[in-house]
């Protein structure tokens, strides 16, 4: 008999940490992370339990890519400017869905004002979100340009590419009939960025960015401590 095939892959040290059903979107977690850990199974209960304890430890497929750019470059790409706000964000969950947690940098004329938060049971894409949504909420300089940097590009895209608009149109339904997910975070980020002049940057993460790796930092940070509130609007969408 065939051995059986390969259909979860448990990210327990990547840039976004759970357990995914497809090979491109896991390896896109682990490709060029350093000291990434991860492990294939052929059922999901065999990856939650792998996940528990992580002790198998595999090598990063090797793939062509161009150079990164230096540290110093990635930062005059994405550095503050004077007289404006500028905004790093990022956010995840521990297995995805997980204890989360997020990070927000805010620079405005060289000051830096740092903000955190996690929830015992989200995930990944609630955390980038809430992110942005807690950004924006402790703006201070509302009638000034701000630039927002995310590396999640479905919450950059959902914004850019006009998808969340579209959603909220139709009721939260999107293209190919299907609920939207995240409505009340979509809904809510909807309404911080109407009267503001915002524009939203995607980042690579883990890429080089000080600021990015900051967030990351903190997100992770917060995702570990013990006594986090309830999300209850992961709670009650179950998304």
């Amino acid at each position: 008999m065939a051995p059986k095939k390969k259909k979860f892959y448990a990210i327990a040290s990547g840039r976004k940490t759970g357990i995914y059903d497809n090979w491109p979107a896991a390896q896109a977690q682990v490709t060029g992370y350093p000291g990434a850990k991860f492990k294939g199974f052929p059922s999901r209960k065999e990856a939650e339990a792998w996940m528990k304890n992580p002790t198998y430890s595999q090598a990063v497929p090797k793939t062509t890519s161009r150079p990164r750019p230096s540290t110093a470059e990635t930062t005059r790409q994405t550095g503050p400017k004077t007289g404006a706000v500028t905004i790093y964000t990022d956010g995840g969950a521990r297995y995805n869905p997980g204890p989360g947690g997020y990070g927000i940098v805010q620079i405005h004329n060289n000051e830096r004002k740092e903000l955190s938060g996690g929830y015992k049971l989200t995930t990944n894409n609630r955390m980038e979100l809430m992110a942005c949504i807690v950004a924006l909420r402790e703006l201070e300089y509302r009638d000034k340009p701000v630039t927002l940097y995310s590396d999640s590009s479905y919450v950059v895209n959902g914004i850019v590419k006009g998808w969340a608009k579209s959603w909220r149109q139709r009721g939260w339904i999107k293209s190919d009939k299907k609920p939207a997910v995240n409505p009340d975070l979509w809904a809510e980020l909807l309404d911080l960025v109407e009267d503001l002049n915002i524009t939203f940057k995607w980042v690579k993460g883990h890429a080089g960015n000080p600021m990015n790796e900051r967030c990351d930092e903190l997100a992770v940070a917060s995702a570990r401590q013990d006594g986090l509130p309830v999300d209850v609007g992961y709670k009650n969408n179950a998304v």
